[in-house]
Formats: C-alpha cells, structure tokens, sequence
C-alpha cells in the first residue's frame, strides 16, 4: 500500500511523538507512524490524507485541514523539503522515506532552514522541543 500525505505533513512526522488533536487521531498516525517506519512508500496529495482522515468526521464545523492556510503549509513545505533534498516535490510524487532523507530533513528541520510552514501552527513549540532534544521519543524512524 501506499500512504498518502500532504505537503506539511513531510514535516510533522519528523517529530511525531504520539500528540495530537484526539484519542482517535493519535491511534491513526501510530499506525502511519509504523507503517512509515517500515518503509511503506508515501504519495504525495493535496488537501486531507491519511493522517487527516480522524479530523474528517462530522463534528458540526469543517475540519481545519480544509482551510487556506493549511493548503498554504503544504506549498511552503514542499518547496522547502524540495530544497533539503534538491530536488523538486510535487503532487502525485510516491516515493519511500529512508534513513539518510529523514536525517536530511531533521537535521534541517532542527536548523530551522524548513519551517515556513509552521509559522503560526499550534504544535510549533512541541515540534521546537523535540528537535532541540535530538528527537528523543519520535515514533517515525526507518532503518
């Protein structure tokens, strides 16, 4: 299978350390989180993907991840993460997440050179602290 990720989730998964908005979002992205680490292939999407999905119940209002701005992360992540691996990212890529593109992109990410799109995110702090701890306690990692 293939997992299907938006651009500024390229990010999130580098310092994924088992938060989020929900009970039921939480337990989605750890499955993701080990599917990714096992090295299942990641297709790129616009809009909601497969870490969204919890968030696309009804629940009366429409689910952030369908607002401007969202769409707005996942154009700046891209066009980021594409420098760190020099080379461009665009919807409909697939491709697998290995060992040295996650040490690339955390290692950028920690340097700050890919975070246009977490400007104003609620989870930027938590994100800061876990690349400042070198990590520690993320549940995506390839081998």
């Amino acid at each position: 299978m293939t997992i299907r990720l938006r651009g500024h989730h390229l990010l999130c998964l580098l310092t994924y350390v088992g938060k989020g908005y929900s009970a039921a979002f939480v337990a989605n992205y750890d499955r993701l989180a080990e599917r990714l680490s096992g090295g299942e292939p990641i297709e790129l999407v616009a809009g909601p993907d497969d870490i969204c999905a919890p968030l696309l119940a009804p629940k009366g209002e429409p689910p952030h991840c369908l607002n401007d701005s969202v769409i707005a992360r996942d154009t700046a992540a891209l066009e980021e993460i594409g420098k760190t691996l020099g080379r461009p990212l665009a919807v409909g890529d697939v491709f697998k997440l290995d060992a040295a593109t996650l040490a690339a992109l955390r290692a950028a990410f920690r340097a700050g050179l890919n975070r246009r799109a977490c400007v104003d995110c609620q989870w930027h702090s938590l994100c800061t602290d876990v690349a400042g701890s070198g990590y520690v306690g993320v549940r995506v990692g390839v081998t």
